[in-house]
């Protein structure tokens, strides 16, 4: 069985972004949690992809990612925001 967290980074970095993105995040992290708890399949137009060996983002369309780090059964989702946010993030680690 898979854990999921959400870090206080991700709610902060969730709250900072307007409704309609947040509203688009919050689905995209459901539809996660619901490919990898085995009750669905990843939907069209839902990136997944490694970054890093325990480091994986998830987008719907160009603008949003989400970040999160993956290891073993836990699903730490660390950041929300767009490319640029990522790249700096993970240049920070």
């Amino acid at each position: 069985m898979i854990h999921f967290n959400f870090k206080p980074s991700f709610k902060k970095s969730l709250n900072s972004l307007p409704k309609k993105d947040k509203n688009l995040v919050k689905e995209s992290c459901a539809q996660l949690i619901d490919v990898l708890g085995k009750r669905g399949l990843l939907r069209k137009g839902l990136g997944l992809k490694q970054l890093r060996e325990d480091w994986w983002e998830i987008r719907k369309g160009l603008k949003q990612r989400i970040l999160f780090k993956w290891k073993n059964n836990e699903i730490d989702f660390v950041l929300a925001g767009n490319h640029d946010q990522v790249k700096r993030f993970l240049k920070k680690i």
